[in-house]
């Protein structure tokens, strides 16, 4: 499914990245708040520090802009992830970076993330599978590392018990956002990712 194009009237690159991402700054903690329906594109815009004028150059409905947080998100996590990982390497090593690595840019991104899940039901039909996509493809890169280290015989797994461990590791970084009101007054963020990874690791390393 390919990327869905969000119309802008400016033509300068630059000036579209600077200007969505104050428009996504400025929609996350509308919609953390207020949800997306109730939010008006001209809070978005005053959220920003521009026109509503100025706001229509840059996307052509309030969805464009839910839809640019979504895709934001996992672009960040994809860049992580292949920046600071050689997912071919197989080792556990490996596997226990990405998972912190991945679990870094949850934090990072906890408000992005707790609104993705809240109101990413407002996308349109042909706006969410795209996102659903993304969602699969990032699982995807984690399972492409387990796969290795089960080739490299650092782990003995199914490759449906590979496809399950990928979910998983996905979920427990997003757990960090869901449950951040509980979580994060007992643990630290290092110490989250010690005890999440120490169990993951625990369902998959043989003894």
């Amino acid at each position: 499914m390919e990327k869905r194009e969000v119309l802008a009237s400016v033509k300068d690159e630059k000036l579209i990245e600077k200007r969505r991402n104050q428009m996504i700054k400025g929609a996350v903690t509308l919609f953390k708040e207020k949800g997306f329906h109730r939010t008006t594109t001209r809070e978005i815009a005053k959220a920003a520090g521009f026109s509503i004028g100025t706001l229509y150059e840059y996307i052509r409905q309030k969805e464009d802009v839910l839809y640019l947080v979504c895709d934001t998100i996992y672009d960040q996590v994809h860049m992580r992830l292949e920046e600071n990982i050689d997912t071919k390497l197989g080792t556990i090593e490996s596997l226990q970076l990405a998972i912190n690595n991945y679990f870094k840019v949850v934090d990072v991104m906890q408000d992005e993330v707790l609104v993705m899940y809240q109101e990413a039901k407002s996308l349109s039909k042909d706006a969410l599978p795209y996102v659903l996509k993304k969602e699969n493809e990032m699982a995807a890169m984690f399972k492409k590392i387990i796969v290795r280290c089960v080739e490299n015989r650092e782990l003995t797994l199914t490759e449906e018990q590979c496809d399950m461990v990928a979910h998983n590791i996905i979920v427990q970084g997003q757990m960090w956002a869901f449950r951040r009101w509980t979580l994060q007054k007992n643990y630290t963020l290092e110490k989250y990712i010690e005890l999440q990874t120490k169990l993951i690791l625990q369902g998959v390393v043989e003894k």
